[in-house]
C-alpha cells in the first residue's frame, strides 16, 4: 500500500507534469504556486525560458528567433490551472485522511535540465487573514521575488 508521502509527492509530480506538458517540455524551469485556505484553492504557474521568467500567456515573449510558438490559448491555461486545483484537492484529502496538517501554501520549482525539484510549504495563514490581498497577490509576489532573486 502507498503511504502519505509517496501519494503526496505523485500529486505533486502530476502538476510539475501538467505545466510541463502546457509548455511542450520547452523549459528550463517551472514553478507552481498553489494555496489552500479557508476553502479557497487557488493556483498559478510560471516558467523560466532562455533566462526570461515568463507567465503562461506571455511564453512565446522568451523565444529566439527562430523557435517554435507556443500555443498559449486561454483554454489551454485554464486546463493546466483546473488540474492543479484538483491536485490540490486530493491533497487536501489526502492529508484529512491520514490525519496531516494540510499546507496552506505550495511553492514548487522543477528545474528541468538538472531535474531537481524543490518544495516549500507554509501551514499558516497567508492571505485569508489580510484585508486587502488574495492568492493572486501572493502568486504575483512570488512571480516578481523570483525574478529579482533569479532562482
Amino acid at each position: 500500500m502507498k503511504e502519505f508521502e509517496d501519494m503526496f509527492s505523485e500529486l505533486q509530480a502530476d502538476m510539475i507534469s501538467i505545466c510541463m506538458e502546457y509548455v511542450e517540455d520547452r523549459a528550463d524551469k517551472v514553478f507552481v504556486y498553489a494555496s489552500c485556505e479557508e476553502g479557497v484553492i487557488s493556483s498559478s504557474f510560471f516558467y523560466l525560458i532562455n533566462n526570461k521568467y515568463v507567465k503562461p500567456h506571455k511564453l512565446n515573449d522568451a523565444l529566439e528567433d527562430g523557435e517554435v510558438r507556443y500555443d498559449v490559448s486561454t483554454e489551454r491555461g485554464f486546463m493546466v490551472l483546473d488540474i492543479i486545483n484538483d491536485n490540490v484537492e486530493k491533497i487536501k484529502v489526502l492529508c484529512k485522511e491520514y490525519e496531516r496538517e494540510m499546507p496552506t501554501e505550495l511553492k514548487l520549482i522543477y528545474d528541468v535540465k538538472s531535474g531537481k525539484f524543490q518544495a516549500e510549504y507554509k501551514y499558516d495563514l497567508v492571505y485569508t487573514n489580510d484585508d486587502v490581498k488574495t492568492a493572486h497577490h501572493i502568486a504575483n509576489e512570488w512571480f516578481e521575488d523570483v525574478q529579482k532573486t533569479n532562482l
